[in-house]
This record gives C-alpha cells, sequence and structure tokens, in this order.
C-alpha cells in the first residue's frame, strides 16, 4: 500500500506530468503530434515492460522483478530528465494553482470529461485480461497478450491522432477518440467472448484511448495559451485522480458484487457509458467553443 500505491503514484506522477505537458510549451503547429510522440511513450514502455515483468516473476520471484524494474525506471528517468526543459518560467508573484479558472465554463466541461473518460479507461485494462482467462477460457497467456495488444496499438494510436489533431482540429480528434473508445467496449467486448473480436477490442479500444489522455494538454494550450497551461494542467490532473480512483475500484465491486464475480457485463457497461458521456461533454465544450 504505501510503497507500490503512495510513493510510486507521487513518483510517477512527478515523472508522466512534466514529460507530456512540456512539448505542449514547445511546439505550435505540430503541437499534437509533439504531445501524441511524447505520450506514446507509455505505450512502449508497456509493450516490452508488461511481458518481461511477468517472466521475471515466473523465473526470478516478486522482489526480484520489483528491484530490477525500480532500477530501470530509476536509470532511465534519471537520464531522460537531463533533457527536459521548461520553455515557460513561473515568476514568483504567479500562482501556482490558478483557482480563477473554475468560474470558466469551457473548464468544468473538459474537467467533467476528463473525470468521466478516465473513470472509464482503465477498467479495460484491468478487467480484459481476466475476463478473456475466466470467462472465455484463454490462457493465462492470451490475457497477458491482450494487455500488449492494447499497448502497441496505443503507442500508434497517441501519434495518429496528434497527427490527426493537426488536420481535423484538437478538440473534434479528442470527440472522436473517446467515441471510437465507448464503442471499442460497448459494441465489441459486450456482446462476444470469441478470441479475435476480444483481439480487435484490444486494437480499437488502444488505438483510440490514449488520445483522452495526449490530447487533453493540447486541448488546455489551445483554449487558455501555454502560459497558463503550468497552473491550469495540475487541475486538469485532478480529474485524472479522481476518475481513477473511482473507475477501477467499482468496476472490480460490480464485477464481485453484481456479477458474482463471473459476470463482467455490469463493469463492461459501466466502462463504455462513462466513456460515451465524457465523449457527450468534449462534444459540448466544441460546440461552445
Amino acid at each position: 500500500m504505501l510503497t507500490q500505491g503512495f510513493m510510486f503514484g507521487i513518483g510517477a506522477s512527478l515523472v508522466y506530468i512534466p514529460a507530456v505537458s512540456m512539448p505542449a510549451q514547445w511546439f505550435t503547429k505540430r503541437r499534437a503530434l509533439a504531445v501524441g510522440v511524447a505520450a506514446s511513450g507509455t505505450g512502449i514502455g508497456g509493450l516490452w515492460l508488461t511481458p518481461a515483468t511477468d517472466h521475471m516473476i515466473s523465473g526470478l520471484g516478486t522482489a526480484w522483478a520489483l528491484r530490477i524494474t525500480g532500477i530501470i525506471v530509476f536509470a532511465v528517468n534519471s537520464v531522460a530528465s537531463l533533457f527536459l526543459r521548461n520553455r515557460l518560467v513561473v515568476q514568483r508573484r504567479e500562482k501556482i494553482v490558478d483557482f480563477s479558472i473554475l468560474r470558466d465554463s469551457r473548464f468544468l466541461l473538459i474537467f467533467a470529461g476528463g473525470v468521466c473518460g478516465t473513470t472509464a479507461y482503465f477498467t479495460p485494462l484491468f478487467l480484459l485480461p481476466s475476463f478473456a482467462i475466466e470467462v472465455s477460457g484463454k490462457s493465462n497467456d492470451f490475457g497477458t497478450n491482450l494487455i500488449t495488444i492494447v499497448n502497441a496499438a496505443s503507442t500508434i494510436g497517441r501519434i495518429a491522432t496528434g497527427q490527426a489533431a493537426a488536420s481535423f482540429g484538437n478538440m473534434n480528434t479528442l470527440s472522436a477518440c473517446t467515441l471510437l473508445a465507448s464503442l471499442s467496449v460497448l459494441a465489441l467486448w459486450l456482446p462476444s467472448q470469441a478470441s479475435g473480436t476480444l483481439v480487435a477490442c484490444a486494437i480499437v479500444y488502444g488505438m483510440f484511448s490514449g488520445g483522452l489522455i495526449s490530447l487533453i494538454p493540447v486541448v488546455t494550450a489551445e483554449l487558455w495559451g501555454i502560459q497558463r497551461i503550468a497552473t491550469i494542467i495540475g487541475l486538469l490532473y485532478v480529474a485524472y485522480f479522481t476518475g481513477a480512483m473511482v473507475g477501477a475500484p467499482s468496476s472490480g465491486a460490480l464485477v464481485d458484487n453484481v456479477g458474482g464475480g463471473a459476470d463482467f457485463k455490469p463493469a463492461i457497461i459501466f466502462s463504455g457509458v462513462f466513456m460515451m458521456i465524457a465523449f457527450l461533454l468534449f462534444t459540448i465544450l466544441r460546440v461552445s467553443v
């Protein structure tokens, strides 16, 4: 609880948030693509680290698997952090967190969309492998491979959505990504247990769910300018925190208490509906702007 939950959570946020926020300061025309490339690193990391950790746990035990991954994280991020450069310098007189933004209806829409989107976001990542093993009767390797597929698709998707945003607009692309991520859950995962459908769900969900993560900093810069992005983005990540705290535990509780530990449909509907609500909120934002 204290190490993996509390300490790792703080450390990961201190690494991740600057890494995906800083590119927005350095680019204008290609801002969405730059942030997408930065955010695609999470997909690349998950692509190899998930199976690697699985093999380390099997071959070396949990303790050494954690030690090795900890050493890798420390070494790689120590080197990478040397290359991070802020373009904007926050003046001492400026507010670290700008609470006046709470009076802006546009911010409330994107904040609510972020809460709903992240409430839905983690359910497929946590439950899709369990569903494949426990409900569809697939092997443990198949369940692990589904997460690998999600990460691979997410890597491609975050770069592709960044490129698409340059042509179709940041908010249009954000709305489209949440809509397609929702449909991948409700139209592919919910009605079927077939291997091919589960793989298709992993591909489509991975491709488009990453847009929720990579495009929100870009939309923030578009709406309020890069001068305010440092103070606003912190508040937006409170939305991510809230959604993550609500979504994954609620999905697990739905499987255990409503589905009797074997019926995943309530959790799948929960995830798909919340992602659809995020789509509606982002669409309202787009229309209002």
